[in-house]
């Protein structure tokens, strides 16, 4: 899978993830309505299936989609919650796009 592909599936991840922890929490902190947990519930449901698109190990995948949800939540902080990220913030989204780089296409050894 090449990088642009495999980056674009991790965002949709992410945010299928983010979608489906944040509609809980609007329903729980915010009083909204019980009938979000159904959107939510499906969109953690494609979370998963999306996560099993990758062609490598699971494990590698989770690692890795780790960085890149970092990254996509700082951007859903910023655009969702009106909280502009510090310099802080987008350094360490940096650098767990470098470990996530470094998890996904470093070299492997046989075996």
């Amino acid at each position: 899978m090449d990088l642009l592909k495999t980056l674009g599936l991790f965002i949709a991840t992410a945010l299928a993830e983010i979608v489906g922890c944040y509609l809980p929490y609007l329903w729980l902190k915010q009083d909204r309505s019980a009938w979000l947990l159904v959107p939510a519930a499906l969109s953690l449901a494609l979370f998963a299936w999306l996560l099993s698109l990758h062609p490598t190990a699971a494990g590698r995948v989770y690692a890795a989609y780790g960085g890149v949800y970092i990254g996509v939540a700082v951007l859903w902080l910023w655009a969702v919650d009106k909280v502009t990220p510090s310099t802080s913030d987008w350094v360490g989204v940096a650098v767990c796009f470098v470990g996530m780089g470094i998890i996904m296409f470093g070299p492997r050894s046989a075996g």
